[in-house]
């Protein structure tokens, strides 16, 4: 009996599989393709001033001066966020606001108005907006600002009254092509000031434009279309980079009053061996030192104190220890203060093949890492 109800059950079992596998399947229309993902179609950049979305309301505040486009958190009441709110605007600045957050919205213009009684603030980020334009009167309500970030917006030149107590002026990525006489007039408390990605040339660089920075510590030129380098650079500068111009030459004194200066960047520019002095790299408080992406054919000369020197991409063929060591190989050096402090060479993208000359080994001891 138990044989027999299996029986049957298979037998089911195999009738029904029969019979679903013989319906009728559904045919693809004929001249339609099979169905694909579209590719997503990226949005259309949005045009002044009706294609923009609309601007974002914060939640409600305790505090009755706060803007409805901002957020204004109880614990931190000298703090104002308006920043990725669609703003078309500067919203009114409350009184009691130091920090302002007004990064990654849609501000073209800032004018005086919304910081008539905003006299204590102290940071404002307009970084990532549309902004072409700064009313003169703006700088003139804000005598305690001390750090400014307009980076990435569309502006043409420097803003003009910059107040005097700006510690950090960020100007980085817009379309600068002019420093107005006196920009930077009596800012000697200015110690950060970054211009990189813009179009600053020569002859935008007057010749006195940065000789009220005497506090000046980095100074970022990169990326920009300088074809010298630039003059009167205050002689307190501790970081210099002038990554990605056209620069072809160093003056040879150019760097001999610099009394602080520890790393400089020249990444990506024209300098050869003819554009560089023997010795205009033998500073001796020079630490880090790019020269990447260049036109050398010889390792130039450099201070017993440099750590890092980057000369990758470059067209050199030799490198020579004896001619590089500042002591001679022959002698028993000792004293490990004397010896060089190179820690890390990157030679790679030359015409160089491993491996690493001897004298070169004998002389950097202090090497940890070689890149050829």
């Amino acid at each position: 009996m138990k044989i027999c109800f299996g029986y049957w059950s298979l037998l089911v079992f195999l009738l029904t599989n029969s019979v679903w596998g013989q319906r009728p399947r559904q045919r693809q229309k004929p001249g339609r393709p099979a169905t694909t993902k579209k590719p997503s179609i990226p949005l259309p950049e949005p045009q002044e001033p009706t294609d923009f979305p609309p601007p974002i309301l914060g939640p409600p505040s305790v505090f009755p001066d706060c803007p409805r486009e901002c957020f204004c958190p109880p614990s931190y009441p000298n703090a104002l966020y308006c920043e990725n709110r669609n703003l078309r605007k500067v919203p009114t600045i409350p009184p009691r606001t130091h920090y302002l957050y007004l990064q990654n919205n849609y501000i073209h213009e800032v004018t005086a108005e919304p910081f008539n009684n905003a006299s204590e603030v102290k940071w404002i980020d307009l970084g990532n907006n549309r902004i072409r334009t700064v009313d003169k009167q703006v700088f003139e309500k804000l005598p305690n600002l001390i750090y400014l970030y307009m980076e990435r917006n569309l502006l043409k030149e420097v803003p003009s009254d910059l107040p005097v107590s700006l510690e950090q002026l960020r100007l980085s990525r817009n379309q600068i092509s002019k420093i107005p006489p006196g920009a930077f007039s009596k800012m000697e408390h200015l110690v950060l000031l970054d211009l990189h990605h813009n179009k600053l040339s020569d002859s935008n660089l007057g010749k006195n434009i940065f000789k009220d920075l005497k506090n000046l510590m980095q100074l970022n030129l990169a990326h920009n279309i300088l074809r010298k380098m630039p003059t009167n650079i205050p002689t307190s500068i501790f970081q210099l980079f002038l990554d990605r111009n056209n620069i072809e030459d160093i003056p040879k004194d150019y760097f001999k009053d610099f009394a602080n200066l520890a790393f400089l960047r020249l990444n990506y520019n024209r300098l050869s061996d003819k554009g560089v002095p023997k010795k205009v790299f033998n500073v001796s408080t020079l630490l880090d030192l790019h020269l990447a992406h260049n036109r050398l054919t010889n390792v130039p000369m450099f201070n017993s104190h440099l750590e890092h020197l980057h000369l990758n991409n470059n067209d050199i063929e030799r490198i020579n220890g004896t001619e590089l060591c500042p002591f001679n190989l022959s002698d028993d050096v000792n004293d490990e203060n004397h010896l060089p402090k190179l820690r890390y060479l990157r030679l790679d993208g030359n015409h160089l093949r491993p491996p690493i000359p001897m004298d070169v080994i004998m002389c950097f001891r202090r090497l940890h890492s070689v890149v050829i």
